[in-house]
């Protein structure tokens, strides 16, 4: 066999790769919104293949299950949201830390079945839907940590006050999503302030950690 046959045999090989992956892509948008709307246990295997138009066995092939349809869509919303979240290496700290931000609020904004889908869930307490949460808090409070300290590797204190910012941070930006009673700028100023506030509490505790001159300003 030629190279030129060899090239023919490939390319409706990778047609077909490239429907498989618009199809299984199309899949996890129609499930982001069915989960966001109705509960895990609420929804079966049947009740999705109806809403999403297609035969049952098209997401069994897929996704194998309805749990694995499931972590696909957290997986795929996660990885959206980190991409926003976690941009502007170029930038100075402080204009990081407001990128990462309003990365993140703008995230929320604009996907809110999705953000509802990575914060709240819906599958019960389930160990590997709970790493993939993890893990995006993990990927947040690194990158505000090497905003603020020029590091992604912290102590424990200063790590304990990041994290529990970012918890009042999903808390807020659910509300916020939900009544949209300010705007969004304001809710970024928000939460800067309340980073700051944090920062400062870690330095009273643990003068190695310096707040950043930004949040020595929001005052």
């Amino acid at each position: 066999m030629n190279n030129s046959q060899q090239r023919g045999l490939d390319r409706p090989r990778a047609r077909g790769t490239d429907r498989s992956l618009a199809r299984r892509a199309e899949l996890i948008a129609i499930g982001r919104k069915l989960f966001a709307d109705t509960s895990y246990d609420a929804l079966s295997m049947d009740d999705i293949a109806r809403q999403a138009h297609v035969a049952k066995g098209l997401i069994y092939y897929y996704f194998k299950s309805k749990r694995g349809y499931y972590l696909a869509i957290v997986e795929d919303s996660v990885a959206d949201l980190i991409s926003r979240a976690a941009g502007g290496l170029e930038l100075p700290p402080a204009e990081r830390v407001h990128r990462t931000i309003d990365g993140y609020l703008r995230y929320a904004e604009h996907n809110q079945a999705a953000y509802r889908t990575i914060i709240t869930g819906g599958v019960g307490f389930d160990a590997e839907v709970q790493a993939v949460r993890e893990g995006v808090r993990e990927v947040i409070v690194e990158t505000i940590a090497e905003g603020a300290y020029g590091r992604r590797e912290i102590a424990s204190l200063p790590r304990m006050a990041l994290l529990g910012w970012l918890y009042s941070v999903e808390g807020v930006t659910l509300d916020w999503i939900v009544h949209q009673s300010l705007p969004r700028d304001t809710v970024r100023e928000l939460l800067v302030k309340t980073l700051g506030g944090a920062m400062r509490a870690v330095e009273e505790l643990d003068p190695s950690y310096q707040a950043p001159p930004a949040a020595r300003r929001d005052t």
